[in-house]
């Protein structure tokens, strides 16, 4: 019957279900004919993902990008549900009778207990409840309890050589999950160019909450000085918090005073006790300002305040950061990789930070060409316009539905 043909094999119980609703007196019909095709109009569509993998003690860029999908994707697709896995600590403030949060399983502060939640125990819960599929961050479940899984793809930290037994399950989760997943989503070209899926594959850019990160509203911070350059990153060691501060320290001790670097972002196994070391023995000190993990609210103000952002990243699949400053009208200076020629074009400044003297010199250009900086806060605010959570959501959700057969 052509009627059904736009239901995955996995869900075949559903076909059930609605021939009883057709059968129900006075049912509206719900299917629509394009051409030659029948395809489903006004059947609600559940989604399940899960963000256990997101550590709410340590909490990254997913909590973030998790609520802004959701949010828009609830505006655009009204006839799409959500069911979502969430630690008993993990914020999630978005209330909505379309969104059923579950909070029975752990978050990645318990890592053993969540990844033996999110491989054996969510994707069954998930189809209990009346998910089509289910949304995952790297992996394919072992159990899929029959659902299409949808595979995002943050990092590339499985192609790196070595490590423990944390590397060696990221290797094989990512392969795995890149062979067996019914759709991969890749947040930029570059990272898609290094996933060997064999299936769909999209690329779509993260987004950005254009009402909080602006040009105008306050800048700066208390106790933090009228001007500063600022790195904004959790100290994980490709973060290179050690080259920022190298090329800090080739600034003079005039253009120092005038602009304290402002370090802010949350530890990872002594990274910040490290790069405070580092100032120390660099002799540039006095002159910057560690201030730890801050609230998402908070960054807006500090990218407004920041003369400059800095990333000296070793890898990126995106750069997210990137992204903000340039919403907020603060220019960037980046490490020279593809990525994040993608992601900036031509609205910052690239150097190569292992080069201290080159580093150094673009970060003396920033502080003292007034040009310089009004041409890179302009072309900042071009580019970041074409980022946004309503243009990653409509990317996202279409594709899901269009790939996996369930278009409300």
């Amino acid at each position: 019957m052509r009627t059904w043909t736009y239901f995955v094999p996995e869900l075949q119980s559903s076909i059930f279900d609605l021939r009883a609703w057709l059968q129900a007196p006075g049912t509206d019909f719900p299917f629509a004919r394009r051409g030659d095709s029948w395809k489903l109009a006004r059947v609600p569509v559940t989604l399940a993902l899960s963000m256990l993998c997101e550590n709410p003690r340590r909490r990254t860029g997913l909590t973030t990008l998790f609520h802004g999908f959701i949010a828009e994707a609830l505006r655009q697709f009204p006839l799409v549900h959500w069911v979502l896995f969430a630690g008993p600590e993990q914020p999630w403030d978005l209330a909505d009778p379309r969104v059923e949060v579950v909070r029975q399983f752990p978050a990645n502060n318990r890592r053993a207990a969540r990844l033996w939640a999110d491989h054996f125990r969510v994707a069954p819960e998930a189809r209990r409840r009346g998910a089509a599929a289910l949304l995952t961050v790297g992996f394919v479940p072992v159990r899929t309890a029959g659902l299409p899984v949808v595979m995002h793809v943050f990092t590339l930290h499985h192609l790196r050589p070595g490590g423990g037994l944390g590397a060696l399950y990221r290797r094989a989760a990512v392969a795995r999950g890149l062979r067996q997943a019914a759709l991969v989503i890749a947040n930029s070209e570059w990272t898609a160019a290094h996933l060997a899926t064999r299936g769909p594959m999209i690329v779509s850019p993260e987004g950005l909450r254009h009402e909080e990160f602006r040009p105008d509203g306050p800048a700066g911070g208390a106790g933090l000085p009228p001007r500063y350059l600022l790195w904004a990153a959790n100290f994980y060691p490709y973060k290179r918090a050690e080259l920022a501060l190298a090329a800090y320290a080739r600034l003079t001790p005039e253009l120092r005073a005038q602009f304290p670097l402002v370090l802010v972002g949350g530890d990872w196994d002594g990274g910040r006790t490290r790069a405070q070391a580092g100032a120390q023995e660099l002799g540039v000190e006095a002159d910057t300002r560690f201030l730890g993990w801050i609230d998402d609210a908070a960054l807006p103000a500090l990218y407004r305040g920041a003369r400059a952002h800095m990333l000296p990243t070793a890898e990126e699949t995106f750069g997210k950061s990137v992204t903000e400053a340039m919403a907020c009208g603060c220019p960037c200076v980046l490490q020279d990789l593809p990525v994040l020629r993608e992601v900036a074009e031509g609205a910052a400044r690239f150097v190569d930070f292992a080069d201290t003297v080159a580093a150094g010199e673009a970060l003396r250009r920033i502080c003292t060409e007034d040009a310089l900086a009004a041409e890179l806060r302009a072309a900042g605010l071009r580019r970041a316009a074409e980022f946004s959570y309503a243009r990653l959501a409509r990317e996202r959700v279409s594709a899901i539905l269009e790939t996996l057969k369930l278009t409300p």
